[in-house]
């Protein structure tokens, strides 16, 4: 560990009076706490919660069973990223496997790789599975934008793009919730800048610090936001100015609202967040496929009785306290998306908790 980490600890150390809890947004920050061993330096007194931070894991099932059902239609290419892959439907099948018994799926690194193949193969339906939070969403608008532009008949998106400051508002308004303060992602505020975490701050009354990704910068990211609890503070203050602005990425903001516009969404294991993603805009929607969503209920699907996903999320169960952790449930053989993503808290856990 670096002198500077070092220091930072003794820092967070010596400025720790009382209990707090906070909540790291990112689910890249939950693997590098865990990697650095951050979760075992910090005082006894600082709980970590893990918060919903991983696209990947929130993309509601309805929306993986309806990529399935496209995949096996012999006519489709359906592109999506690595991650997506090994996320399991309603009946536990996923992607991977299809593409396994014939399916064309692929891998894709840039929502332009889709454009292309759509160019090459006219006599084929070309759909781009399209997730993750508002860092990935500008690529998939301009994508759209292209596609238009060139009146490409043969490429639809399938949209499940959510919006991280919907889910935190939700969460933070539960009066069942710990969280006293926030992490929030660097990555996503370097596109949205600080505004509508000001707004959350006013409504919610939580400190919220926007922190990078190394131990030193997550480091000062805690005590930052440590020391604003201790003096009784609630206000956003930015740890990540090296690539966070307080304006955040216009030119990536225009292109989000020109394209898209917010809709309630169901996130995996949450439920319903109102304004928690995206759709196309009417002036986009040959590009469109509907979402099929069933009505958002508290029913228990088979995978919820069997993956308990939704607590991991919301930070009210350690992934290692689940009764399937490490042995039913593995990154090889999942039970839930959790451990399938890369920045998932169960696949973090299973990695680097000791």
């Amino acid at each position: 560990m670096s002198a500077e980490a070092k220091q930072l600890l003794e820092q967070i150390h010596s400025s720790t009076t009382r209990p707090w809890t906070l909540m790291e947004v990112c689910g890249g920050q939950t693997h590098a706490l865990l990697r650095h061993g951050i979760d075992q330096l910090l005082p006894p007194e600082i709980t970590l919660i893990h918060g919903p931070g991983c696209p990947v894991c929130v993309t509601a099932t309805e929306r993986i069973d309806q990529a399935l059902a496209l995949a096996e239609q012999p006519e489709v290419i359906l592109c999506s990223y690595g991650d997506m892959l090994r996320v399991p439907g309603s009946n536990g099948r996923d992607l991977l496997s299809l593409r396994a018994q014939g399916a064309d799926v692929r891998v894709i690194y840039s929502p332009l790789d889709v454009l292309e193949l759509a160019r090459q193969h006219p006599e084929r339906q070309v759909v781009f599975f399209a997730v993750g939070f508002e860092t990935t969403a500008p690529a998939t608008a301009l994508l759209a934008q292209q596609a238009l532009a060139e009146a490409i008949s043969n490429l639809k998106l399938l949209v499940a793009h959510v919006r991280v400051v919907p889910v935190l508002n939700q969460l933070l308004s539960d009066p069942a919730c710990a969280v006293q303060g926030v992490l929030a992602a660097g990555h996503v505020c370097t596109v949205m800048g600080g505004s509508e975490l000001n707004d959350l701050v006013q409504r919610r009354r939580r400190p919220v610090v926007i922190t990078g990704f190394s131990a030193e910068e997550l480091l000062q990211g805690i005590l930052r936001c440590i020391t604003q609890l201790e003096r009784g503070e609630a206000r956003v203050e930015n740890a990540y100015g090296k690539a966070v602005s307080a304006e955040g990425n216009r030119e990536a903001q225009t292109l989000l609202k020109h394209v898209f516009e917010p809709i309630n969404t169901i996130w995996r294991g949450l439920g319903v967040i109102n304004q928690g993603g995206y759709k196309l805009r009417p002036a986009f929607v040959q590009l469109a496929l509907d979402h099929k969503d069933r009505q958002a209920s508290n029913e228990q699907t088979a995978e919820q009785a069997e993956c308990p996903s939704g607590l991991v999320l919301q930070g009210l169960l350690r992934p290692s306290a689940c009764s399937s952790f490490g042995n039913r449930c593995t990154p090889d053989h999942p039970l839930g998306a959790p451990m399938v993503s890369s920045e998932g808290a169960c696949a973090a856990y299973y990695r680097y908790q000791r």
